[in-house]
C-alpha cells in the first residue's frame, strides 16, 4: 500500500535476534497502523492469556509505531503502546517529533520490542543496519544528559561507519529516565528534552526490559504516495488555516493556565478539591513576558509551532529550563498543587522532564499525596520529613525525586495514584480512594466535568477504553469530534490531530485517501473500523490482569468527587448528576455494541468478524 514503508522491525532483547516482518493490505486497511495497528498484533499474539501477562515482565510485548499519515500530514508523531502498567489494558500514547519520519525513511513502519535484555542497552538504526548495543555508560542519567551523550556518540558512529556522508545530523532519540529504569508506572518514553508519551507508563515497560533508549536515522525518502498533486494541495488548505489562529501559533494550550479555570471552572485546583481560580499572576503573558527565551519552534511539519521554550535565569530556581508548561502541566504542576507562581511551576515541570516522569500522571500523585497530608492521614514522618504543604515547591519536587528513584515514601507512590491508594488504606486503615482522581489505574486529564463547560460529557472517562486519558473520551453521539472513536483515527494514521482543529472534518479521510489510494468515509471508519479497535481495546481492559481486574458495573465511573458541588466561582454548586450518568452510561452501552453489564456482545463481534474475542469473553460474561 501507498504511504507505508512496508516493513515492521521485530528485536528480541531476550535472543538478541532482529527480524523483519510485513503485514497483509487487508490488515493494514482494516487498522492503519498506531494505535489501531498496535492493538491487532496485542491481540493476536498475547490475547488468549492477557490476563496472565505482566505488564512490567519479560512476556510483555512494547510497540513503536508510525502510520501511513506520518510525515505528510502536518505534525508527525509515533505511537507507542503494549499491555500498560498502569491499566493492565492498551493505551495509544502518542508523542511529537521527528523519530517516526526518521523511522520510515529508515525503511520501517514501526518496532516491535519483546524479551528483556540482561544490561542495559540501546538500540541504533541506520537503514537496514540494526543494532543493539551496551547503554550501562547513560544508565541511570537524566533526560538532557542521555540526549547529549547518545547525539555525541551516534554521530561519531555514523561519522566513522559512512564516512562518504560527512558530518551526520543528529539521530532521532526515544528513551527513558531514571523513573523508567526504575518502573515507577508514571514513567514516560520521551524525545528530546521535553516531549513525552505519558499515558500508560511505557517507560517503566521500557526500563523493565533494560531498554534506555532507540537512536534512528534514516536516509531515504518517504514512501510513495498514491496522488502527491493531492497531498499538496490538502496540505496547502490546512496550513493555510492554521496560519491565521494567531493565539494558538503563538500561545499554544499554555494560554488555558487561566482562563480553563477562571472561565470554565474545570481546572484542577489543590486535587480536584475546587476547579475555579482568578489568580492572573498564572497568566499566559506572564510566562511569556519572564521566562520564554523562543517563542515559535515547531517538530517536522507541524504549521502550528506551539511549542515555547521558558529559562528560570535567576532566583533559586535559576537554571531550570524545559518547554513552557503547556496547558496540562501548568495544572498538574501548578494550581493542582496548590501553586501560581509561573517560575516554581516552570522549575517543577522541568525536573520531571529530567527524571522522565508524567506531569500530568505524577501530578495526580503528587496532589493525591498532598491532600492526604492536609487531612492528616499522612503525616511529616510518614513523608520522611517533607511538609507537603499547597504551594511548597520544594517538597513537591523532593517527593517527585523519592518517585522517580523509589526511595522511602516514593517507593508507594512510584506505583501511581491508585495502586498508592490501595496501599495507604492497608497502611492506615482508612478509605482514601476517595481522595484519587483516577479512573481504571490512569490519572484524569486536567479536564473537569462538572461546570459541563469544557468537557460537557458526563462519561469522557468513565466509559473510555483508555481511562483518565483526556485525549480519548466516550461521547455522545459516538461520532461526536472529541469522540474517542475519531481519536483512534489520528492516534492510528499517527499525526498530531491539534493540526485539524478548525479544519473541515473531512479532510482527513481525503487526506488518507491522497497518501494510500484506499476510499474511507467517516461513517465506515467510525461506525466499522474504529469500532473493531475499541472493542479489542475494551476486551484487553476488562480481561486485566494479573494485580487488577476492572468490574464495568464498579469502575466504569467518575472519581467520587466529581459528584461532589463545585464549591466556588461561577458554577459554584455544579455537579455530576448521578441519574444522568447512568442513562448516559446505558446509551453509550447500546451505541457502542455492549451488554448491560459493559462487555462487548457477542453479536458485536461476530459482526466485526472478532469471533476469537467472542470466545475469550466468554470467560467475564
Amino acid at each position: 500500500m501507498f504511504g507505508y514503508a512496508g516493513k515492521i522491525l521485530e528485536v528480541n532483547l531476550s535472543t538478541g535476534k532482529i527480524s523483519v516482518l510485513k503485514f497483509e493490505d487487508e490488515i493494514l486497511k482494516n487498522y492503519i497502523g498506531g494505535r489501531g495497528l498496535a492493538v491487532k498484533i496485542l491481540w493476536d499474539r498475547l490475547g488468549k492469556h492477557w490476563e496472565k501477562i505482566n505488564p512490567l515482565g519479560s512476556e510483555n510485548i512494547l510497540l513503536f509505531l508510525t502510520g501511513p499519515l506520518t510525515g505528510f500530514f502536518p505534525g508527525a508523531r509515533t505511537c507507542v503502546s503494549g499491555k500498560s502498567p498502569q491499566s493492565n489494558g492498551v493505551v495509544g500514547s502518542t508523542i511529537a517529533g521527528e523519530f517516526g519520519v526518521e523511522l520510515k525513511c529508515a525503511g520501517y513502519d514501526g518496532i516491535i520490542v519483546t524479551g528483556e535484555a540482561e544490561k542495559p542497552v540501546y538500540l541504533f538504526i541506520k537503514d537496514e543496519d540494526v543494532e543493539i548495543r551496551d547503554a550501562s555508560h547513560i544508565w541511570g542519567k537524566d533526560a538532557k544528559q542521555t540526549v547529549t551523550l547518545l547525539t555525541k556518540e551516534c554521530r561519531e558512529l555514523l561519522e566513522k561507519r559512512f564516512p562518504r556522508y560527512g558530518t551526520w545530523k543528529e539521530p532521532s532519540i526515544l528513551y527513558i529516565g531514571p523513573a523508567g529504569e526504575n518502573k515507577v508506572r508514571t514513567a514516560v518514553v520521551a524525545a528530546k528534552w521535553t516531549h513525552a508519551a505519558g499515558y500508560g507508563g511505557y517507560g517503566a515497560v521500557m526500563g523493565a526490559k533494560r531498554l534506555k533508549a532507540i537512536a534512528v536515522k534514516g536516509t531515504r525518502a518517504l514512501p510513495e504516495v498514491a496522488d502527491m498533486e493531492k497531498v499538496k494541495q490538502l496540505t496547502e488548505v490546512i496550513t493555510k488555516k492554521i496560519y491565521k489562529k494567531e493565539l494558538w501559533r503563538r500561545w499554544g494550550t499554555a494560554s488555558s493556565g487561566y482562563d480553563v479555570g477562571a472561565k470554565t471552572s474545570s481546572e484542577p485546583v489543590r486535587n480536584w478539591q475546587d476547579e475555579w481560580h482568578n489568580q492572573k499572576s498564572y497568566g499566559v503573558d506572564k510566562f511569556e513576558n519572564r521566562f520564554w527565551v523562543k517563542h515559535y519552534w515547531g517538530d517536522f511539519g507541524c504549521p502550528t509551532t506551539c511549542m515555547k521554550i521558558a529559562v528560570i535565569k535567576t532566583g533559586k530556581f535559576k537554571g531550570a529550563i524545559t518547554d513552557n508548561p503547556d496547558y496540562e502541566l501548568q495544572a498538574y504542576l501548578g494550581t493542582n498543587l496548590g501553586i501560581f507562581t509561573p517560575e516554581e511551576n516552570v522549575f517543577l515541570a522541568s525536573l520531571i522532564d529530567d527524571l522522565g516522569l508524567c506531569g500530568i500522571q505524577t501530578g495526580n500523585v503528587l496532589g493525591f499525596a498532598a491532600e492526604l497530608y492536609q487531612r492528616k492521614i499522612l503525616k511529616k514522618e510518614d513523608l520522611d520529613g517533607l511538609e507537603l504543604e499547597w504551594g511548597n515547591a520544594e517538597a513537591f519536587a523532593a517527593l517527585t525525586k523519592k518517585i522517580a528513584y523509589r526511595e522511602g515514601i516514593g517507593k508507594i507512590f512510584a506505583e501511581g495514584t491508585y495502586r498508592a491508594a490501595l496501599k495507604i488504606e492497608k497502611w492506615k486503615k482508612t478509605n482514601v480512594l476517595k481522595y484519587a482522581i483516577q479512573c481504571k489505574g490512569i490519572g484524569i486529564g486536567a479536564h473537569g466535568i462538572r461546570s459541563g463547560e469544557d468537557y460537557p460529557i458526563n462519561i469522557s472517562y468513565a466509559c473510555s477504553v483508555q481511562g483518565g486519558d483526556h485525549t480519548s473520551i466516550a461521547c455522545l453521539p459516538i461520532n461526536d469530534l472529541r469522540s474517542e472513536l475519531l481519536m483512534v483515527f489520528h492516534d492510528s494514521a499517527v499525526y498530531c490531530y491539534f493540526n485539524t482543529f478548525g479544519i473541515p472534518r473531512n479532510i482527513k479521510f481525503e487526506f488518507y485517501k491522497a497518501v494510500t489510494g484506499v476510499e474511507l468515509t467517516e461513517n465506515d471508519w467510525v461506525n466499522v473500523k474504529a469500532l473493531r479497535i475499541l472493542q479489542l481495546q475494551r476486551a484487553m481492559l476488562l480481561l486485566g490482569g494479573p494485580d487488577k481486574k476492572w468490574k464495568p458495573k464498579e469502575h466504569d465511573d467518575n472519581p467520587p468527587r466529581f459528584y461532589e458541588p463545585l464549591p466556588s466561582g461561577p458554577y459554584k454548586g455544579k455537579t455530576v448528576n448521578r441519574e444522568n450518568f447512568e442513562k448516559d452510561k446505558k446509551r453509550y452501552y447500546e451505541a457502542v455494541g455492549w451488554d448491560e453489564n459493559g462487555v462487548p456482545k457477542s453479536e458485536t463481534l461476530k459482526k466485526l468478524g472478532l469471533d476469537d474475542v467472542d470466545k475469550v469473553l466468554e470467560k467475564i460474561r
